[in-house]
C-alpha cells in the first residue's frame, strides 16, 4: 500500500476522535448481527438423514451388579473390581479413572 507523504498529518486528538468513532461503529455493527433465535425451534427444523426411528423398538437386557463389580461413588458407573482405585477405603469406592 502506497503512502502519501505530502498529505496533511492528523494530530493525536484527531486520531483519538477517529478511533472512538470507529469503535462506536464497530460496536453498532456487532450488535446488529445478533439474532434472537429459539434453539428448540431451530433444532426441531433439522432432520438428519436416516434418523427416522419412529418404528424402532429398543430392548436392552439389564443385568444386576455382579459379585465382582462395584459402583463408583464419583461417576456412578459399574466397574469390575480390577478397576477399584484403593481397596483399603471400603467406605468410598472410586474407580481408577475418577481417582486420577
Amino acid at each position: 500500500m502506497a503512502t502519501d507523504y505530502d498529505a496533511p498529518r492528523k494530530t493525536d486528538d484527531e486520531l483519538n476522535e477517529d478511533s472512538i468513532e470507529e469503535l462506536k461503529a464497530r460496536r453498532a455493527d456487532q450488535s446488529s448481527g445478533k439474532v434472537d433465535e429459539d434453539e428448540t425451534e431451530a433444532a426441531e427444523g433439522f432432520e438428519l438423514p436416516g434418523a427416522d426411528l419412529s418404528n424402532e423398538e429398543l430392548s436392552v437386557r439389564v443385568l444386576p451388579r455382579q459379585a465382582d463389580e462395584f459402583t463408583c461413588s464419583s461417576c456412578f458407573l459399574v466397574h469390575h473390581r480390577s478397576q477399584l482405585a484403593d481397596e483399603s477405603t471400603a467406605s468410598r469406592l472410586v474407580c481408577t479413572e475418577c481417582a486420577a
